[in-house]
């Protein structure tokens, strides 16, 4: 697969992007934003779920969503590549993944549109497999990361930067997990906690 600088990515035209989404190998990870204010996290976010080759991002409650300037330059582009929708809250978010997944591109606008995406989906309706959803938040609920069992297909709830995930969807979610803080900021960047976790389950899933 041909890789791309940050300036190509900027330049591709939507058509290209489209083409080089069409035939990346996604896996069934997803991310789950509620409430994040910052577009530039939002932007951040568009990266790493680029380098995951995550299958889709929502975008949950009071929010930017592309194409926001701020998020287009954070982005790098990739918001063009990394398959994303609006949801007025993350309960509907995840509602919906695990109502449909994993045939959820039966709904979408552009069902053609990715893929790699849908020959995912696929497969995991032919395995049968059930969604598990985590949220990463601090919670007297909660588990180091490390400790928690991942498997796919896998979704990670990120909150907001300030108040964090909302207790209405931690009630939703099957686990809750938290990253260590030994020093005496409370908490990391949602970009970086949201790495942390997602690279760690990728890790520990591929080694099973």
């Amino acid at each position: 697969m041909t890789r791309l600088n940050a300036a190509e990515l900027r330049d591709i035209s939507e058509s290209d992007a489209d083409d080089i989404s069409f035939n990346i190998q996604r896996k069934p990870l997803y991310f789950i934003l509620e409430n994040i204010y910052d577009t530039y996290n939002i932007g951040g976010i568009f990266r790493l779920a680029d380098a995951l080759a995550v299958s889709k991002i929502y975008l949950c409650g009071e929010m930017e969503t592309p194409p926001n300037h701020k998020i287009k330059k954070a982005s790098v582009g990739t918001y063009k590549i990394v398959p994303w929708e609006y949801k007025p809250s993350a309960i509907e978010a995840i509602e919906e993944l695990r109502k449909c997944y994993p045939v959820i591109l039966s709904e979408a606008k552009n069902p053609e549109k990715h893929g790699s995406f849908s020959r995912q989906l696929r497969r995991d309706q032919d395995d049968k497999k059930n969604i598990k959803i985590i949220a990463i938040e601090q919670s007297k609920d909660s588990i180091p990361y490390t400790q928690a069992e991942y498997s796919m297909p896998l979704a990670l709830v990120l909150g907001n930067e300030t108040y964090g995930v909302t207790p209405k969807t931690l009630k939703a979610v099957d686990q809750i997990v938290e990253i260590p803080m030994w020093g005496v900021n409370k908490s990391l960047n949602v970009i970086v906690s949201g790495a942390i976790v997602a690279y760690h389950a990728a890790n520990r899933i591929q080694d099973q």
